[in-house]
């Protein structure tokens, strides 16, 4: 089998790189807690302005962050209005950002065998969320209110470190946004104060490989397409 579908701890920082994906079905097995504070030390060798180093991060495992799924979910399927920290994404859709999105949605969808227009299904799939797609461990990201924007880069900084890192335990992970439209409920879980804002939350965990979602990969379009060079 290849190594899109049986993946190992990656060697090198650039199969690591090359080899990352969201991951959307954990295996149980649990990760010490020596080894998430190991990838977040790790990571923390990302740049900052001036090496403020930003970003914070709430990891949650066993009864606390089965606590906070269970709550998170039911909310989800109860249709509990959500409230959202930030604009992820733009007010208006435009290409190419729009088709790509809908791609990575269909080729999703299709993996799962979920059909065009089964919102039922769709719904479901989006409440794994909640669940953090059952890795054992949560990890949520935070920022003090009054930084800007240079430390939102900051932060996405630490967390590609945190990504890949990651993979060199043999670990996988899933950046998710999710998180934030339900930031009340991931708050009083976790006693992260009103003075810093939800930027994001990540499963980590063993990947389950035998799970279609986790088969399929998604594009990426190549730097002849997105980079202009000059004086070469």
């Amino acid at each position: 089998m290849d190594s899109v579908t049986t993946p190992s701890p990656a060697p090198t920082v650039l199969d690591a790189v090359a080899g990352r994906r969201s991951v959307r079905a954990f295996t149980g097995t649990p990760v010490p807690r020596a080894t998430v504070e190991r990838i977040l030390d790790l990571a923390a060798r990302a740049p900052s302005g001036s090496n403020i180093q930003p970003w914070k991060v709430h990891a949650a495992a066993g009864p606390v962050r089965d606590a906070l799924t269970a709550e998170l979910v039911a909310a989800h399927e109860a249709g509990a209005p959500e409230e959202r920290e930030y604009d992820y994404y733009p007010g208006t859709w435009r290409e190419p950002y729009l088709a790509r999105r809908r791609k990575v949605g269909w080729d999703l969808y299709g993996a799962l065998g979920i059909a065009k227009g089964d919102r039922d299904r769709m719904a479901r799939q989006h409440g794994r969320n909640y669940d953090l797609f059952g890795a054992p461990v949560g990890l949520f990201f935070t920022l003090d209110r009054d930084l800007t924007e240079g430390s939102w880069l900051d932060l996405g900084m630490f967390m590609q470190n945190v990504m890949i890192v990651a993979r060199g335990f043999g670990l996988e992970t899933c950046p998710q946004a999710a998180f934030c439209y339900r930031h009340a409920i991931v708050r009083r879980h976790l006693g992260i104060p009103d003075t810093e804002i939800l930027a994001s939350g990540m499963a980590l965990g063993h990947a389950d490989w035998s799970a279609p979602e986790n088969r399929f990969a998604t594009e990426r379009e190549p730097a002849a397409g997105f980079a202009r060079f000059s004086g070469f």
